[in-house]
């Protein structure tokens, strides 16, 4: 699969996520200072909405039941989960957020 517009840069602002569908895949978009990185929207623990989570620097916790991911890698940095989730790579181009979601 090829990269995909997903957003526009000034969507997500500088410290949040945004949840969006390319590829068949919901995927979690976030913005760390002016750097973006996309995962997968399911937290690998019971499925909860990760670009819902809150943000504090590069990690997100799930909002149903507190596992904290970091965004840059998709690591585990604090349970219940313990499965990282998937990322995808990001690409920046004329002020758009694209992904490659294959």
């Amino acid at each position: 699969m090829a990269f995909v517009r997903v957003a526009g840069v000034a969507e997500i602002v500088p410290g949040t996520g945004k949840v969006v569908q390319t590829g068949g895949k919901a995927v979690a978009v976030f913005n760390v200072g002016g750097m973006f990185y996309a995962i997968a929207n399911r937290c690998t623990h019971m499925g909860g909405p990760l670009g819902e989570g809150k943000v504090a620097g590069t990690t997100v916790t799930c909002p149903w039941h507190g596992s904290r991911f970091d965004v840059t890698s998709g690591a585990v940095v604090g349970p219940p989960a313990r499965q990282p989730v998937k990322t995808y790579p990001v690409r920046i181009e004329s002020g758009n957020v694209l992904i490659d979601a294959g």
